[in-house]
Protein backbone atom coordinates (compact mmCIF):
# COMPACT_ATOMS: atom_id res chain seq x y z
CA UNK A 1 0.00 0.00 0.00
CA UNK A 2 2.82 2.37 0.87
CA UNK A 3 4.40 1.66 -2.51
CA UNK A 4 1.19 2.66 -4.26
CA UNK A 5 0.98 5.86 -2.23
CA UNK A 6 4.60 6.66 -3.00
CA UNK A 7 3.96 5.98 -6.67
CA UNK A 8 1.05 8.39 -6.74
CA UNK A 9 2.65 11.09 -4.61
CA UNK A 10 4.96 12.46 -7.27
CA UNK A 11 2.43 12.79 -10.14
CA UNK A 12 -0.18 14.07 -7.71
CA UNK A 13 2.17 16.72 -6.40
CA UNK A 14 3.16 17.61 -9.96
CA UNK A 15 -0.52 17.87 -10.90
CA UNK A 16 -1.31 20.03 -7.88
CA UNK A 17 1.53 22.42 -8.59
CA UNK A 18 0.54 22.86 -12.22
CA UNK A 19 -3.19 23.19 -11.71
CA UNK A 20 -3.54 25.10 -8.45
CA UNK A 21 -3.22 28.49 -10.12
CA UNK A 22 -5.52 27.43 -12.95
CA UNK A 23 -8.09 26.09 -10.51
CA UNK A 24 -7.98 29.35 -8.58
CA UNK A 25 -8.64 31.25 -11.80
CA UNK A 26 -11.56 28.96 -12.63
CA UNK A 27 -13.07 29.43 -9.19
CA UNK A 28 -12.48 33.16 -9.42
CA UNK A 29 -14.23 33.32 -12.79
CA UNK A 30 -17.16 31.35 -11.41
CA UNK A 31 -17.50 33.57 -8.36
CA UNK A 32 -17.13 36.68 -10.49
CA UNK A 33 -19.88 35.51 -12.82
CA UNK A 34 -22.18 34.71 -9.92
CA UNK A 35 -21.65 38.15 -8.41
CA UNK A 36 -22.22 39.88 -11.74
CA UNK A 37 -25.36 37.81 -12.30
CA UNK A 38 -26.78 39.01 -8.99
CA UNK A 39 -25.93 42.64 -9.73
CA UNK A 40 -27.60 42.44 -13.14
CA UNK A 41 -30.63 40.69 -11.70
CA UNK A 42 -31.18 43.31 -8.98
CA UNK A 43 -30.38 46.15 -11.40
CA UNK A 44 -27.60 47.63 -9.30
CA UNK A 45 -27.60 51.34 -10.12
CA UNK A 46 -23.85 51.91 -10.77
CA UNK A 47 -23.73 48.93 -13.14
CA UNK A 48 -26.96 50.03 -14.81
CA UNK A 49 -25.54 53.51 -15.42
CA UNK A 50 -22.28 52.18 -16.87
CA UNK A 51 -24.07 49.73 -19.18
CA UNK A 52 -26.50 52.26 -20.60
CA UNK A 53 -23.96 55.07 -20.76
CA UNK A 54 -21.46 53.00 -22.75
CA UNK A 55 -24.23 51.71 -25.05
CA UNK A 56 -25.38 55.25 -25.87
CA UNK A 57 -21.83 56.55 -26.32
CA UNK A 58 -20.78 53.74 -28.67
CA UNK A 59 -23.98 54.02 -30.68
CA UNK A 60 -23.35 57.71 -31.31
CA UNK A 61 -19.76 56.92 -32.25
CA UNK A 62 -20.37 53.92 -34.55
CA UNK A 63 -23.78 54.42 -36.17
CA UNK A 64 -22.81 57.24 -38.60
CA UNK A 65 -19.98 55.19 -40.15
CA UNK A 66 -21.32 52.56 -42.55
CA UNK A 67 -17.96 50.93 -43.42
CA UNK A 68 -17.16 50.55 -39.72
CA UNK A 69 -20.51 48.87 -39.14
CA UNK A 70 -19.76 46.47 -42.00
CA UNK A 71 -16.41 45.54 -40.44
CA UNK A 72 -18.00 45.07 -37.03
CA UNK A 73 -20.69 42.81 -38.48
CA UNK A 74 -18.04 40.71 -40.22
CA UNK A 75 -16.06 40.33 -37.00
CA UNK A 76 -19.10 39.55 -34.90
CA UNK A 77 -20.02 36.79 -37.36
CA UNK A 78 -16.98 34.83 -36.16
CA UNK A 79 -18.85 34.27 -32.92
CA UNK A 80 -22.15 33.33 -34.54
CA UNK A 81 -23.72 30.02 -33.66
CA UNK A 82 -23.49 28.64 -37.21
CA UNK A 83 -19.74 29.35 -37.41
CA UNK A 84 -19.08 27.92 -33.95
CA UNK A 85 -21.10 24.77 -34.60
CA UNK A 86 -19.35 24.25 -37.94
CA UNK A 87 -15.89 24.63 -36.42
CA UNK A 88 -16.56 22.30 -33.51
CA UNK A 89 -18.38 19.73 -35.67
CA UNK A 90 -15.59 19.61 -38.23
CA UNK A 91 -13.01 19.25 -35.46
CA UNK A 92 -14.99 16.47 -33.76
CA UNK A 93 -15.41 14.52 -37.00
CA UNK A 94 -11.73 14.97 -37.82
CA UNK A 95 -10.69 13.77 -34.37
CA UNK A 96 -12.93 10.72 -34.63
CA UNK A 97 -11.45 9.92 -38.03
CA UNK A 98 -7.98 10.23 -36.50
CA UNK A 99 -9.12 7.98 -33.59
CA UNK A 100 -8.86 10.68 -30.94
CA UNK A 101 -12.13 9.91 -29.20
CA UNK A 102 -11.25 11.47 -25.85
CA UNK A 103 -10.46 14.82 -27.41
CA UNK A 104 -13.64 14.60 -29.49
CA UNK A 105 -15.68 13.95 -26.35
CA UNK A 106 -14.01 16.92 -24.67
CA UNK A 107 -15.09 19.20 -27.52
CA UNK A 108 -18.61 17.78 -27.56
CA UNK A 109 -19.14 18.15 -23.82
CA UNK A 110 -17.59 21.61 -23.69
CA UNK A 111 -19.57 22.85 -26.69
CA UNK A 112 -22.88 21.38 -25.53
CA UNK A 113 -22.39 22.94 -22.12
CA UNK A 114 -22.08 26.38 -23.66
CA UNK A 115 -25.15 25.77 -25.84
CA UNK A 116 -27.16 24.82 -22.76
CA UNK A 117 -25.89 27.55 -20.44
CA UNK A 118 -26.56 30.43 -22.83
CA UNK A 119 -30.35 30.10 -23.31
CA UNK A 120 -30.90 28.83 -19.77
CA UNK A 121 -29.26 31.85 -18.17
CA UNK A 122 -30.90 34.27 -20.59
CA UNK A 123 -34.28 32.90 -19.60
CA UNK A 124 -33.38 33.08 -15.92
CA UNK A 125 -32.15 36.68 -16.02
CA UNK A 126 -34.73 37.87 -18.60
CA UNK A 127 -32.84 41.05 -19.45
CA UNK A 128 -33.87 43.18 -22.41
CA UNK A 129 -31.32 44.19 -25.01
CA UNK A 130 -30.07 47.79 -25.16
CA UNK A 131 -32.34 50.42 -26.65
CA UNK A 132 -30.13 52.80 -28.59
CA UNK A 133 -30.94 55.93 -30.53
CA UNK A 134 -29.88 54.55 -33.94
CA UNK A 135 -30.35 50.76 -34.04
CA UNK A 136 -27.56 49.08 -36.00
CA UNK A 137 -28.17 45.39 -35.43
CA UNK A 138 -31.31 43.55 -34.41
CA UNK A 139 -31.18 40.22 -32.61
CA UNK A 140 -33.93 38.19 -31.01
CA UNK A 141 -33.77 36.87 -27.47
CA UNK A 142 -32.62 38.21 -24.14
CA UNK A 143 -29.39 40.03 -23.44
CA UNK A 144 -27.50 38.45 -20.51
CA UNK A 145 -25.10 36.77 -21.11
CA UNK A 146 -23.87 37.41 -24.66
CA UNK A 147 -24.17 34.19 -26.65
CA UNK A 148 -21.54 35.28 -29.17
CA UNK A 149 -19.04 36.14 -26.44
CA UNK A 150 -19.72 32.93 -24.51
CA UNK A 151 -19.67 30.67 -27.55
CA UNK A 152 -16.49 32.16 -28.98
CA UNK A 153 -14.66 31.99 -25.65
CA UNK A 154 -15.58 28.35 -25.07
CA UNK A 155 -15.28 27.09 -28.65
CA UNK A 156 -12.07 28.85 -29.65
CA UNK A 157 -10.54 28.13 -26.27
CA UNK A 158 -11.40 24.43 -26.44
CA UNK A 159 -10.13 24.13 -30.01
CA UNK A 160 -6.92 25.86 -28.99
CA UNK A 161 -6.35 23.41 -26.13
CA UNK A 162 -6.96 20.45 -28.45
CA UNK A 163 -4.72 21.58 -31.30
CA UNK A 164 -1.90 23.32 -29.41
CA UNK A 165 0.23 20.12 -29.41
CA UNK A 166 0.31 20.19 -33.22
CA UNK A 167 2.06 23.57 -33.18
CA UNK A 168 5.73 24.26 -32.82
CA UNK A 169 6.51 25.51 -29.28
CA UNK A 170 7.55 28.91 -30.60
CA UNK A 171 4.14 29.40 -32.23
CA UNK A 172 2.02 28.39 -29.25
CA UNK A 173 2.10 31.68 -27.38
CA UNK A 174 1.33 33.69 -30.54
CA UNK A 175 -1.57 31.30 -31.21
CA UNK A 176 -2.90 31.85 -27.70
CA UNK A 177 -2.58 35.61 -28.16
CA UNK A 178 -4.38 35.44 -31.52
CA UNK A 179 -7.29 33.44 -30.10
CA UNK A 180 -7.54 35.84 -27.15
CA UNK A 181 -7.61 38.77 -29.58
CA UNK A 182 -10.37 37.18 -31.68
CA UNK A 183 -12.49 36.48 -28.59
CA UNK A 184 -11.89 40.03 -27.33
CA UNK A 185 -12.88 41.58 -30.67
CA UNK A 186 -16.04 39.48 -30.92
CA UNK A 187 -17.10 40.62 -27.48
CA UNK A 188 -16.36 44.26 -28.23
CA UNK A 189 -18.33 44.14 -31.48
CA UNK A 190 -21.40 43.01 -29.56
CA UNK A 191 -21.19 46.15 -27.44
CA UNK A 192 -20.31 48.44 -30.36
CA UNK A 193 -23.25 47.17 -32.44
CA UNK A 194 -25.61 48.00 -29.60
CA UNK A 195 -26.95 44.47 -29.11
CA UNK A 196 -25.35 43.83 -25.70
CA UNK A 197 -24.34 45.73 -22.60
CA UNK A 198 -20.80 45.69 -21.22
CA UNK A 199 -21.92 43.43 -18.37
CA UNK A 200 -23.45 40.96 -20.86
CA UNK A 201 -20.09 40.44 -22.53
CA UNK A 202 -18.10 40.48 -19.31
CA UNK A 203 -20.47 37.93 -17.79
CA UNK A 204 -20.14 35.72 -20.87
CA UNK A 205 -16.35 35.80 -20.63
CA UNK A 206 -16.40 34.92 -16.93
CA UNK A 207 -18.87 32.10 -17.50
CA UNK A 208 -16.89 30.84 -20.49
CA UNK A 209 -13.66 30.84 -18.50
CA UNK A 210 -15.32 28.95 -15.66
CA UNK A 211 -16.93 26.31 -17.88
CA UNK A 212 -13.89 25.78 -20.09
CA UNK A 213 -11.73 25.57 -17.00
CA UNK A 214 -14.00 22.92 -15.47
CA UNK A 215 -13.95 20.68 -18.54
CA UNK A 216 -10.20 21.12 -19.07
CA UNK A 217 -9.58 20.37 -15.38
CA UNK A 218 -11.70 17.22 -15.66
CA UNK A 219 -9.64 16.12 -18.67
CA UNK A 220 -6.42 16.61 -16.72
CA UNK A 221 -7.85 14.58 -13.83
CA UNK A 222 -8.59 11.79 -16.27
CA UNK A 223 -4.95 11.83 -17.40
CA UNK A 224 -3.77 11.72 -13.80
CA UNK A 225 -5.96 8.72 -13.02
CA UNK A 226 -4.31 6.83 -15.87
CA UNK A 227 -0.82 7.70 -14.76
CA UNK A 228 -0.09 10.07 -17.61
CA UNK A 229 2.06 13.14 -17.32
CA UNK A 230 0.09 16.30 -16.63
CA UNK A 231 1.24 18.83 -19.24
CA UNK A 232 1.53 22.56 -18.86
CA UNK A 233 -1.33 24.61 -20.22
CA UNK A 234 0.74 25.83 -23.16
CA UNK A 235 1.27 22.20 -24.22
CA UNK A 236 -2.43 21.59 -24.78
CA UNK A 237 -4.58 18.79 -23.45
CA UNK A 238 -2.90 15.76 -25.02
CA UNK A 239 0.72 16.35 -26.09
CA UNK A 240 1.05 12.68 -27.10
CA UNK A 241 -1.53 13.25 -29.84
CA UNK A 242 0.52 15.93 -31.59
CA UNK A 243 0.99 13.87 -34.74
CA UNK A 244 -2.67 12.86 -34.94
CA UNK A 245 -4.16 16.32 -34.41
CA UNK A 246 -1.81 17.97 -36.90
CA UNK A 247 -3.69 18.59 -40.16
CA UNK A 248 -0.95 17.30 -42.47
CA UNK A 249 1.92 15.99 -40.33
CA UNK A 250 3.76 14.18 -43.13
CA UNK A 251 3.46 16.79 -45.88
CA UNK A 252 6.85 18.45 -46.21
CA UNK A 253 5.88 20.91 -48.96
CA UNK A 254 2.48 22.03 -50.15
CA UNK A 255 3.85 22.42 -53.68
CA UNK A 256 7.35 21.40 -54.81
CA UNK A 257 7.95 24.65 -56.72
CA UNK A 258 5.52 27.24 -55.33
CA UNK A 259 6.88 30.25 -57.24
CA UNK A 260 6.68 28.47 -60.56
CA UNK A 261 3.18 27.25 -59.69
CA UNK A 262 2.01 30.78 -58.90
CA UNK A 263 3.43 32.05 -62.18
CA UNK A 264 1.79 29.24 -64.14
CA UNK A 265 -1.57 29.87 -62.49
CA UNK A 266 -1.43 33.61 -63.14
CA UNK A 267 -0.53 33.14 -66.79
CA UNK A 268 -3.14 30.41 -67.12
CA UNK A 269 -5.80 32.59 -65.51
CA UNK A 270 -5.16 35.32 -68.08
CA UNK A 271 -5.38 32.83 -70.96
CA UNK A 272 -8.61 31.31 -69.62
CA UNK A 273 -10.08 34.78 -69.21
CA UNK A 274 -9.07 35.60 -72.77
CA UNK A 275 -10.82 32.52 -74.13
CA UNK A 276 -13.88 33.24 -72.02
CA UNK A 277 -13.98 36.89 -73.04
CA UNK A 278 -13.60 36.07 -76.74
CA UNK A 279 -16.38 33.49 -76.68
CA UNK A 280 -18.62 35.76 -74.62
CA UNK A 281 -18.21 38.73 -76.94
CA UNK A 282 -18.90 36.57 -79.98
CA UNK A 283 -22.12 34.96 -78.72
CA UNK A 284 -23.33 38.22 -77.16
CA UNK A 285 -22.75 40.70 -79.98
CA UNK A 286 -21.42 39.01 -83.14
CA UNK A 287 -23.33 35.74 -83.55
CA UNK A 288 -26.36 37.18 -85.35
CA UNK A 289 -27.84 34.83 -87.93
CA UNK A 290 -26.03 31.78 -86.56
CA UNK A 291 -27.42 28.70 -84.87
CA UNK A 292 -26.19 30.02 -81.52
CA UNK A 293 -28.21 33.22 -81.91
CA UNK A 294 -31.32 31.22 -82.73
CA UNK A 295 -30.72 29.00 -79.73
CA UNK A 296 -30.31 32.00 -77.42
CA UNK A 297 -33.50 33.54 -78.76
CA UNK A 298 -35.80 30.53 -78.81
CA UNK A 299 -34.87 28.54 -75.70
CA UNK A 300 -35.66 31.27 -73.12
CA UNK A 301 -39.02 31.92 -74.82
CA UNK A 302 -39.80 28.20 -74.92
CA UNK A 303 -39.22 27.92 -71.17
CA UNK A 304 -41.12 31.14 -70.42
CA UNK A 305 -44.19 29.90 -72.32
CA UNK A 306 -44.32 26.73 -70.23
CA UNK A 307 -43.99 28.12 -66.74
CA UNK A 308 -46.29 26.88 -64.01
CA UNK A 309 -46.37 27.63 -60.27
CA UNK A 310 -45.16 24.11 -59.49
CA UNK A 311 -42.22 24.33 -61.88
CA UNK A 312 -41.44 27.83 -60.64
CA UNK A 313 -41.00 26.47 -57.13
CA UNK A 314 -39.06 23.42 -58.27
CA UNK A 315 -36.68 25.50 -60.39
CA UNK A 316 -36.15 27.91 -57.50
CA UNK A 317 -34.89 25.18 -55.18
CA UNK A 318 -32.85 23.44 -57.87
CA UNK A 319 -31.25 26.76 -58.72
CA UNK A 320 -30.25 27.07 -55.07
CA UNK A 321 -27.88 24.12 -55.54
CA UNK A 322 -25.58 26.49 -57.41
CA UNK A 323 -25.83 29.62 -55.29
CA UNK A 324 -23.03 30.93 -53.12
CA UNK A 325 -24.35 29.56 -49.84
CA UNK A 326 -24.73 25.98 -51.10
CA UNK A 327 -21.34 25.99 -52.83
CA UNK A 328 -19.62 27.38 -49.75
CA UNK A 329 -21.37 24.91 -47.45
CA UNK A 330 -20.34 21.89 -49.52
CA UNK A 331 -16.77 23.18 -49.76
CA UNK A 332 -16.56 23.74 -46.00
CA UNK A 333 -17.72 20.17 -45.39
CA UNK A 334 -15.65 18.41 -48.04
CA UNK A 335 -12.29 20.10 -47.51
CA UNK A 336 -11.94 19.34 -43.76
CA UNK A 337 -13.02 15.73 -44.37
CA UNK A 338 -10.38 15.25 -47.06
CA UNK A 339 -7.78 16.81 -44.80
CA UNK A 340 -8.75 14.57 -41.88
CA UNK A 341 -8.77 11.36 -43.92
CA UNK A 342 -5.79 11.90 -46.22
CA UNK A 343 -3.58 14.21 -44.11
CA UNK A 344 -2.69 16.39 -47.10
CA UNK A 345 -3.31 20.05 -47.86
CA UNK A 346 -2.87 19.71 -51.60
CA UNK A 347 -6.37 18.34 -52.40
CA UNK A 348 -7.81 21.11 -50.22
CA UNK A 349 -5.74 23.67 -52.09
CA UNK A 350 -7.01 22.25 -55.37
CA UNK A 351 -10.67 22.65 -54.37
CA UNK A 352 -10.08 26.10 -52.84
CA UNK A 353 -8.27 27.38 -55.94
CA UNK A 354 -10.97 25.88 -58.15
CA UNK A 355 -13.63 27.93 -56.39
CA UNK A 356 -11.57 31.10 -56.03
CA UNK A 357 -10.52 30.97 -59.67
CA UNK A 358 -14.07 30.31 -60.81
CA UNK A 359 -15.38 33.27 -58.84
CA UNK A 360 -12.70 35.67 -60.09
CA UNK A 361 -13.06 34.53 -63.71
CA UNK A 362 -16.84 34.79 -63.53
CA UNK A 363 -16.77 38.30 -62.07
CA UNK A 364 -14.13 39.51 -64.54
CA UNK A 365 -15.85 38.01 -67.59
CA UNK A 366 -19.28 39.17 -66.47
CA UNK A 367 -18.06 42.75 -66.09
CA UNK A 368 -16.09 42.70 -69.36
CA UNK A 369 -18.76 41.12 -71.57
CA UNK A 370 -21.70 42.88 -69.88
CA UNK A 371 -24.34 40.80 -71.62
CA UNK A 372 -28.02 41.60 -70.98
CA UNK A 373 -30.30 38.97 -69.50
CA UNK A 374 -32.73 37.14 -71.83
CA UNK A 375 -35.68 39.34 -72.97
CA UNK A 376 -38.23 37.35 -70.96
CA UNK A 377 -39.56 37.63 -67.44
CA UNK A 378 -36.67 37.16 -65.01
CA UNK A 379 -38.08 35.24 -62.05
CA UNK A 380 -35.13 36.14 -59.82
CA UNK A 381 -35.38 39.84 -60.57
CA UNK A 382 -32.47 42.14 -61.40
CA UNK A 383 -29.03 40.89 -60.38
CA UNK A 384 -25.78 42.88 -60.01
CA UNK A 385 -23.91 40.75 -62.56
CA UNK A 386 -24.55 40.31 -66.27
CA UNK A 387 -25.74 37.19 -68.04
CA UNK A 388 -22.48 35.73 -69.40
CA UNK A 389 -21.24 33.37 -68.08
CA UNK A 390 -23.61 31.76 -65.58
CA UNK A 391 -22.03 31.97 -62.14
CA UNK A 392 -24.39 29.37 -60.68
CA UNK A 393 -23.56 26.83 -63.37
CA UNK A 394 -19.82 27.54 -63.39
CA UNK A 395 -19.59 27.21 -59.60
CA UNK A 396 -21.52 23.93 -59.64
CA UNK A 397 -19.32 22.52 -62.40
CA UNK A 398 -16.07 23.54 -60.72
CA UNK A 399 -17.04 22.33 -57.26
CA UNK A 400 -18.41 18.91 -58.12
CA UNK A 401 -15.85 18.22 -60.84
CA UNK A 402 -13.04 19.14 -58.43
CA UNK A 403 -14.52 16.90 -55.73
CA UNK A 404 -14.82 14.05 -58.22
CA UNK A 405 -11.23 14.47 -59.40
CA UNK A 406 -10.06 14.21 -55.78
CA UNK A 407 -12.28 11.32 -54.69
CA UNK A 408 -12.27 9.07 -57.75
CA UNK A 409 -8.63 7.90 -57.65
CA UNK A 410 -8.57 7.68 -53.84
CA UNK A 411 -11.00 4.81 -53.38
CA UNK A 412 -12.22 1.77 -55.24
CA UNK A 413 -15.55 1.69 -53.42
CA UNK A 414 -18.74 1.65 -55.44
CA UNK A 415 -19.95 4.96 -53.99
CA UNK A 416 -17.22 6.91 -55.76
CA UNK A 417 -19.44 6.83 -58.85
CA UNK A 418 -22.03 8.83 -56.94
CA UNK A 419 -19.69 11.81 -57.19
CA UNK A 420 -19.40 11.32 -60.95
CA UNK A 421 -23.19 11.24 -61.17
CA UNK A 422 -23.54 14.40 -59.08
CA UNK A 423 -20.88 16.15 -61.18
CA UNK A 424 -23.10 15.59 -64.23
CA UNK A 425 -26.65 15.86 -62.89
CA UNK A 426 -26.25 18.93 -60.67
CA UNK A 427 -24.76 21.27 -63.32
CA UNK A 428 -27.36 20.17 -65.88
CA UNK A 429 -30.17 20.66 -63.38
CA UNK A 430 -28.90 24.08 -62.36
CA UNK A 431 -28.51 25.06 -66.03
CA UNK A 432 -32.08 24.06 -66.89
CA UNK A 433 -33.44 25.86 -63.83
CA UNK A 434 -31.51 29.06 -64.62
CA UNK A 435 -32.75 29.07 -68.22
CA UNK A 436 -36.29 28.24 -67.12
CA UNK A 437 -36.24 31.19 -64.75
CA UNK A 438 -35.17 33.49 -67.58
CA UNK A 439 -31.80 34.31 -66.06
CA UNK A 440 -29.47 32.89 -68.72
CA UNK A 441 -29.08 32.08 -72.40
CA UNK A 442 -27.96 28.60 -73.50
CA UNK A 443 -24.59 30.03 -74.52
CA UNK A 444 -24.13 31.31 -70.96
CA UNK A 445 -24.24 27.64 -70.00
CA UNK A 446 -21.63 26.92 -72.68
CA UNK A 447 -19.48 29.70 -71.27
CA UNK A 448 -19.70 28.12 -67.82
CA UNK A 449 -18.58 24.78 -69.28
CA UNK A 450 -15.68 26.51 -71.03
CA UNK A 451 -14.67 28.24 -67.80
CA UNK A 452 -14.85 25.08 -65.71
CA UNK A 453 -13.05 22.87 -68.22
CA UNK A 454 -10.13 25.22 -68.88
CA UNK A 455 -9.63 26.33 -65.28
CA UNK A 456 -9.87 22.86 -63.73
CA UNK A 457 -7.60 21.43 -66.40
CA UNK A 458 -5.01 24.09 -65.64
CA UNK A 459 -5.30 23.53 -61.89
CA UNK A 460 -5.01 19.76 -62.18
CA UNK A 461 -1.84 20.13 -64.24
CA UNK A 462 -0.23 22.67 -61.88
CA UNK A 463 -1.39 21.53 -58.42
CA UNK A 464 -1.52 17.75 -59.05
CA UNK A 465 -3.93 17.11 -56.15
CA UNK A 466 -3.42 13.34 -56.13
CA UNK A 467 0.37 13.33 -56.19
CA UNK A 468 0.48 11.87 -52.68
CA UNK A 469 -1.09 8.63 -53.94
CA UNK A 470 1.99 7.95 -56.03
CA UNK A 471 4.05 8.46 -52.87
CA UNK A 472 2.13 5.71 -51.09
CA UNK A 473 -0.08 7.87 -48.89
CA UNK A 474 -2.88 5.98 -47.15
CA UNK A 475 -6.03 7.27 -45.45
CA UNK A 476 -6.19 7.84 -41.71
CA UNK A 477 -9.01 5.27 -41.50
CA UNK A 478 -8.77 1.83 -43.00
CA UNK A 479 -11.41 0.16 -45.13
CA UNK A 480 -11.21 -3.34 -43.62
CA UNK A 481 -14.48 -2.95 -41.75
CA UNK A 482 -16.14 -1.54 -44.86
CA UNK A 483 -14.87 -4.49 -46.90
CA UNK A 484 -16.24 -6.96 -44.36
CA UNK A 485 -19.60 -5.23 -44.31
CA UNK A 486 -19.82 -5.25 -48.10
CA UNK A 487 -18.96 -8.96 -48.18
CA UNK A 488 -21.64 -9.73 -45.61
CA UNK A 489 -24.22 -7.73 -47.55
CA UNK A 490 -23.25 -9.51 -50.76
CA UNK A 491 -23.60 -12.93 -49.13
CA UNK A 492 -26.95 -11.92 -47.67
CA UNK A 493 -28.11 -10.82 -51.11
CA UNK A 494 -27.08 -14.11 -52.71
CA UNK A 495 -28.77 -16.05 -49.94
CA UNK A 496 -31.99 -14.11 -50.49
Amino acid sequence: MSAVIDGLRRPLGHFTERTLAGLALVLGAGVGFGLLLVLVRVRWTPLYDVDHGVAAWLNALVAPHGPLVTVLNALTGLGGRSVIIWLVSVAVIGLLIRRQGRLAVFLIVTGLGALILDPALKTLVDRLRPEVRVPIGTYAGDSFPSGHALGSFVAYGALLLVFLPAMSPRWRKPAIALVALVVLLIGLTRIALGVHFVSDVLGAWLLGAAWLGVTAYAFRLWRLERGRRVPGWTEGLEPEAAHEVAPAPDEAHLLPHPRAAVFELLVGWVLVFGALYGFGMFVSYHAGGTFLATLDSEVPRWFADRRTPAWDGFSFWWSKAGDTHAILLISLIFCPLVLAVWRRWRPVLFVALAMFGELSLFLAASAAVDRPRPPVGNLDGPLPTSSFPSGHIAATICLWAAITLVVLPRTDRWWRWLFVTLAVILPVGVAVSRMYRGMHHPTDFMGAILLGTLWLGLLYWVVRPNEDLAEGNRPAIGSEQVDELDDELARAGRAG
